[in-house]
C-alpha cells in the first residue's frame, strides 16, 4: 500500500506531457486565428520554446523510469503491438514534428499557409499521444486502471493545466489573450468533471477486490489526498482568475504561481493513480 510516489518519473512524464499538449493547442490556435503581425508571431514562437523544454524534461523523466537511455530505444521494438511502444513512438513523433515546426518558424523558413496546416497536424498528434498514454494502463488484470476513469482523467489533465500553460506563455510573449474567459471556463469545467470522476471512482473502489486485498485499502488516505489535490487546483486556477479580474489580462506572475499549484495538484492525483495499482489475475472479485 502506498501513494505511488515511487513512480514519480512516470508522474512527471504523463502530467507534463498532457500539459504541453494542451498548452500547444492554445498557442497553436492563437497563431492560426489571432491575426498576429510579424513581431507578435516572432514573440509567440519564442515563448513556445518553453513547451518543448517541458516536453524534453518529460522525456528525460520517462527515461529515468526505464533505468537506461538504451532501454528507451528498445521500447520501440514492438511498435503497433505494444501499448508502451505506441506511447513512446507517438510522443516522439509529437515532439519531433512540433520541434521541427518551431525551428523552421523561428528561422523564418515556414510558409504561413503551410504553417497553419502543420499546427493543426501537431495538435492532432498531441491528442493521439495522450490517447496512446491511456492505452498503456488499460490492462485487464489491473481493474483499478482498466476503466474509463483512466482515459477521462488523462484527457482532463490536458484541459485543466493546458489552457493555463498556454495563456502563461502567450502573456510572457506580451500578447493579449482574446479568448481568455473561454479558456478559464474550459479549465474550470474540466476541474468539475475531475471532481465528479474522483467521487465516482472512490465509490467503485469498494467493489473491487482480489483474494488478498481490497482496492479501497490500497491508499488509506485516498480522500485526504484528493482533497489536497482539489485545494491546489482551485488555488491554482484562482490565481489565474484573480489576476484576470484585477488586470483584465492575467499577469505573468499570477499565472506562473497558478501553474505551479495546478502542476502540484495534478502530481498528487497522478500519484494516487499509480498507488491504485492492483493485479488480480484473470478475474475480478467484487
Amino acid at each position: 500500500m502506498g501513494t505511488g510516489w515511487n513512480e514519480w518519473p512516470l508522474m512527471v512524464f504523463t502530467v507534463l506531457g498532457q500539459f504541453v499538449v494542451g498548452g500547444f493547442i492554445v498557442m497553436g490556435l492563437a497563431l492560426i486565428a489571432g491575426k498576429l503581425n510579424e513581431h507578435q508571431s516572432k514573440a509567440v514562437h519564442g515563448s513556445m520554446f518553453f513547451l518543448w523544454l517541458l516536453m524534453g524534461i518529460a522525456f528525460i523523466a520517462s527515461v529515468m523510469h526505464l533505468g537506461s537511455p538504451f532501454r528507451a530505444f528498445n521500447s520501440l521494438n514492438r511498435f503497433g503491438d505494444s501499448a508502451l511502444s505506441n506511447e513512446i513512438a507517438s510522443g516522439s513523433v509529437f515532439f519531433a514534428v512540433g520541434g521541427l515546426y518551431w525551428l523552421l518558424a523561428v528561422l523564418k523558413k515556414m510558409p504561413q499557409g503551410l504553417g497553419r496546416v502543420w499546427l493543426v497536424i501537431i495538435m492532432v498528434l498531441g491528442l493521439l499521444f495522450v490517447y496512446a498514454m491511456t492505452r498503456v494502463y488499460q490492462i485487464d488484470t489491473v481493474p483499478t486502471w482498466h476503466n474509463g476513469y483512466t482515459t477521462l482523467n488523462f484527457f482532463l489533465s490536458v484541459f485543466i493545466g493546458g489552457p493555463l500553460l498556454g495563456v502563461l506563455l502567450l502573456r510572457a510573449a506580451g500578447q493579449e489573450v482574446i479568448a481568455r474567459r473561454q479558456l478559464i471556463m474550459i479549465s474550470v469545467l474540466a476541474l468539475l468533471l475531475g471532481v465528479c470522476s474522483a467521487l465516482l471512482q472512490s465509490s467503485e473502489l469498494a467493489t473491487i477486490s482480489s483474494s488478498v486485498q481490497q482496492a479501497s485499502a490500497l491508499i488509506p488516505k485516498y480522500s485526504q489526498l484528493m482533497v489536497c489535490r482539489l485545494v491546489l487546483l482551485v488555488l491554482g486556477l484562482g490565481c489565474w482568475i484573480g489576476s484576470q479580474l484585477r488586470h483584465g489580462n492575467s499577469g505573468v506572475m499570477g499565472l506562473t504561481l497558478g501553474f505551479v499549484l495546478v502542476f502540484a495538484g495534478e502530481l498528487i492525483g497522478r500519484g494516487v493513480f499509480y498507488g491504485l495499482h492492483m493485479t488480480v489475475g484473470m478475474a475480478v472479485a467484487g
